[in-house]
């Protein structure tokens, strides 16, 4: 399939679908409505991650320090009451049990990218604060993206308080990130970016981007979802060419008149598959 021929599929489908695909440090090979906005949803969490260790670079946390777990947050809307997380729209069970104990910033980090929880995001949200998080995308290049929020916070969300992301944005986020592994960047010391990496690379929620690649090929990957809203963006390692990056993002749900959850995942797993047919022409 070519690109033409994947964009006048992309064309039928209702609501918004963006992409970017290309090499590391590269120019793009392919990109569809790259700097539209879309909602979120937990690809946030890589700029969390990377606020954290730039945090623990500053020596501001302590990734095996371990801190409080609760489940109350203070809003981004001023004057607004504290909120908490619900435990049945969160995806990890382990974070919840720990309620009322504690545990260390580094295990929160890694159970917010490999399960998404969403109680871990926003205890490490509340210790590195949301500028943190604004000056993590800058440093990436992102242009649009916004981390203005904790999950979950509905006080802030009625005032039209949110987090947006980009596909070009995420892709400069996942790609910063693998090529800081290699040689002194912008983004985090080498060895913070390839502690980071590992854990992208151990995302145990594989329905989307990794779907659409062969079984066991590496990828770096955060993924989000909610209702109309599937995300996916990484860095795919093949045997046979060199890495690339891939950020998905569709928001193809009720405000498109319809609500895509498996269809979600087929259709961020069926650009994949379309990005790994192509791996080997990417500059062109």
């Amino acid at each position: 399939m070519s690109w033409d021929d994947l964009d006048a599929r992309l064309d039928r489908v209702p609501g918004t679908v963006s992409a970017y695909v290309g090499r590391l440090d590269g120019p793009p090979a392919w990109t569809r409505q790259p700097a539209a906005t879309h909602y979120a949803a937990s690809t946030m969490k890589v700029g969390v991650l990377l606020a954290l260790h730039r945090a623990a670079e500053a020596d501001e946390i302590d990734l095996d320090t371990p801190v409080t777990v609760v489940n109350e947050f203070e809003s981004a809307r001023p004057g607004a009451r504290r909120f908490s997380c619900s435990r049945h729209y969160d995806n990890d069970d382990a974070v919840w049990e720990r309620v009322g104990g504690t545990a260390s910033p580094r295990w929160l980090a890694h159970r917010m990218i490999t399960r998404s929880s969403n109680l871990a995001t926003n205890i490490l949200l509340d210790q590195v604060g949301l500028p943190a998080v604004a000056r993590s995308w800058a440093l990436a290049g992102a242009r649009h993206s916004v981390t203005a929020r904790g999950i979950e916070d509905l006080a802030a969300r009625e005032v039209g308080i949110t987090n947006l992301v980009t596909a070009a944005d995420l892709a400069a986020l996942l790609g910063g990130l693998v090529s800081g592994v290699d040689r002194p960047g912008p983004l985090a010391a080498p060895a913070a970016c390839a502690e980071m990496v590992n854990v992208l690379l151990a995302q145990e929620r594989r329905e989307d981007l990794a779907a659409g690649l062969p079984a066991g090929t590496r990828i770096a990957h955060k993924n989000g979802w909610v209702r109309g809203v599937r995300h996916g963006a990484g860095v795919v390692f093949p045997d046979d060419a060199p890495p690339y990056v891939i950020a998905v993002c569709t928001t193809t749900g009720p405000a498109a008149g319809q609500e895509l959850t498996d269809d979600g995942c087929r259709l961020v797993a069926d650009i994949s598959a379309a990005a790994w047919a192509a791996r080997h022409h990417l500059t062109d």
